[in-house]
């Protein structure tokens, strides 16, 4: 055998033993990564089940993107459904996380593709505008609310594989209750304590995604309570119905509590030490121990405070 032969396959063996050791090394660095975000006394957020039986539990990046999907239907006045379905979409697609890869140049919450006409990489990874374009496609389904989620979902993303989206309807179902606030204080969240500083201006922060997420709307237009143009620090103080925000007709408990729990949600990103609305209480020092207290007779039950840490 010529020298030249011989030196190509130990090249060739070479290459092969070192992309198996890139591919251990990779398998390793990711079971790490999960120990560490999922193991055992890691944050983690649950959906209660009402009446009872095992919680859906989550990562709090996964309840963040969760509530920035709700909070972005919101703003668009879309029914629950839309939520669920979009929801359980992003179950399958990413498992709910914002990831930078996936098939062929799919990125993003619902692995939208650049290549086709879904925006730019940086659009997509942005969590309000991937969520935007899946409902700006879903409303242009006929009947989408009526549809089975498969067939709604499939009409969106074109999978190769549709069936798939409907193991995750149920959790979806669920998650949505707890996001648009129609259940009340089932979300519950731990985070690491003691919770690093937001800094001198963590109420702007909170403000900014807060309207970047459920629309200008959602805040008065005015300093008073906490509006739009308020001055920085660290509490934010947000009406339930502010002018011009909510139909009249709307349940001002579940607008709350959409408010209360989105805040939740976002525990994590935004440094939030206490979150108070209707008389009950969540902070991050005992966020173990979720929502504390008890709504008292007659509170009125008419904005949702949070406080950012030190």
């Amino acid at each position: 055998m010529s020298a030249q032969p011989v030196s190509r396959v130990r090249r060739a063996r070479l290459w092969r033993t070192t992309a198996a050791v890139a591919v251990l090394l990779g398998v390793i660095a990711y079971l790490v990564v999960q120990y560490v975000t999922s193991g055992p006394g890691a944050p983690r957020c649950a959906v209660r089940i009402q009446g009872g039986g095992d919680p859906y539990e989550l990562s709090p990046e996964q309840a963040a993107n969760a509530a920035t999907i709700s909070a972005v239907a919101t703003s668009r006045g879309l029914p629950e459904r839309a939520v669920t379905i979009a929801l359980a979409t992003a179950m399958q697609e990413s498992g709910l996380r914002n990831i930078n890869f996936g098939d062929r140049d799919s990125v993003g919450l619902f692995q939208q593709r650049p290549s086709q006409d879904w925006g730019t990489v940086k659009q997509i990874m942005d969590p309000v505008y991937s969520s935007g374009e899946f409902y700006r496609h879903l409303v242009k389904v006929p009947g989408y609310s009526r549809l089975p989620l498969t067939v709604a979902a499939q009409k969106v993303q074109r999978s190769g594989y549709p069936q798939a989206y409907a193991k995750h309807e149920a959790d979806a179902a669920l998650l949505t209750g707890a996001l648009t606030g129609r259940n009340g204080d089932v979300l519950s969240c731990t985070v690491s304590h003691p919770v690093d500083s937001a800094g001198p201006d963590g109420a702007a922060k909170v403000r900014e995604k807060l309207v970047r997420e459920f629309g200008a709307e959602v805040l008065p237009a005015t300093e008073a309570g906490g509006g739009r143009t308020a001055a920085a620090g660290r509490s934010l103080t947000v009406p339930v119905q502010p002018d011009g925000y909510a139909a009249a007709t709307d349940d001002a408990a579940q607008r709350g509590w959409r408010l209360a729990n989105w805040a939740l949600a976002h525990a994590a990103d935004l440094h939030i030490d206490r979150i108070s609305y209707a008389g009950r209480t969540w902070t991050a020092a005992d966020s173990d121990k979720g929502w504390q207290g008890a709504a008292a007779a007659g509170d009125a039950a008419g904005a949702v405070r949070i406080v950012t840490a030190q």
